[in-house]
């Protein structure tokens, strides 16, 4: 095998660079001299034979061969900094903190005893949780900002376990006019009244049109979404377990929907790297695991139900539109 001729230094200057917005500004991020900074890339540069900037006025920018080389050399360094964490964690044993990222579909209870759980046992570990939604999940795993993740998706690279199907109900407050317009109500007339959304966290929102009205309000919270449905500004699907308290009080009644009345997704539960998993995280899927068995029975399929493919996710409380 021949040996590289570039270093994992020079990749990580091209990155500081772009990231940073100049060679100034690489070099207090790195706390290097801007001249060490600006070697390092000419290094680079007669290394690998092309030209990675060129001046625009007074700003350096990338070439287009520059724009591939920073796209890979990014993933180099990613990686890189991932072995660095997995080799400090081997290292230590027990984690300090272990960094949770959780589609907002999933029961906020559950996931909250199953910390709870974990905490009584570990009280020192740190927990830090991102409530992501849709490409939120993703998002955090492909970055390096997840040691545990919970979402609909598993990404390239990554292996997931399922772990629950959760139910959705289309619903709103017993006043809205939905509820006085019949039973047997179907697509059409929802098209006729707000739609309420979550926006989508993930950096590259798609779009699933089907599932969107041009007639909506998109908030980042989704108990915004549930307190608007609640005062009647509003429809949306909702996880069953979301809407527990709504339901059961009265505030938020399912729609008399023709077909298609209930939807599931399947939710997985995935390990950013099954090889260097410490055991606070192996421990914590498994409390996740147990948790959701013992609560959660599964979900038979029949005819007046839909599974969600990744393609046609519920987007009234998640939108995919930009």
């Amino acid at each position: 095998m021949s040996q590289p001729r570039t270093t994992l230094d020079q990749w990580s200057a091209l990155v500081a660079v772009v990231e940073a917005g100049g060679y100034a500004q690489a070099s207090t991020r790195l706390n290097r001299t801007q001249s060490t900074v600006t070697y390092t890339i000419k290094k680079l540069e007669d290394v690998l034979g092309v030209k990675v900037f060129e001046l625009q006025g007074r700003k350096a920018v990338l070439t287009p061969i520059g724009e591939v080389l920073y796209r890979r050399g990014r993933a180099l360094v990613d990686e890189a900094s991932r072995l660095e964490r997995a080799s400090a964690g081997l290292a230590r044993g027990w984690e300090p903190e272990i960094r949770l990222a959780v589609d907002i579909i999933f029961p906020t209870w559950l996931l909250l005893e199953s910390m709870a759980a974990f905490g009584q046992e570990h009280p020192d570990t740190r927990i830090e949780l991102v409530e992501s939604v849709l490409g939120g999940t993703e998002d955090a795993l492909t970055e390096g900002r997840a040691d545990i993740a919970i979402g609909g998706v598993i990404p390239g690279g990554f292996m997931g376990d399922p772990l629950m199907q959760v139910r959705f109900v289309c619903a709103a407050a017993p006043s809205h006019p939905l509820h006085q317009a019949g039973d047997a109500l179907t697509l059409d007339d929802l098209r006729h009244h707000r739609h309420l959304v979550v926006r989508d966290s993930g950096a590259r929102r798609s779009r699933s049109s089907g599932w969107l009205n041009e007639k909506r309000w998109t908030v980042t919270s989704k108990a915004t979404s549930i307190r608007a449905a609640c005062m009647g500004l509003g429809y949306a699907w909702y996880p069953e377990e979301s809407i527990r308290e709504e339901l059961e009080s009265g505030r938020l009644v399912p729609l008399p929907l023709a077909h298609g009345g209930e939807r599931y997704v399947m939710l997985y539960l995935i390990l950013a790297d099954l090889d260097t998993a410490g055991p606070g995280v192996r421990r914590l899927s498994e409390i996740l695991r147990g948790r959701v068995a013992e609560t959660c029975s599964p979900v038979p399929l029949h005819s007046g139900a839909a599974t969600l493919d990744d393609s046609s996710r519920p987007t009234s409380i998640q939108e995919t539109a930009p």
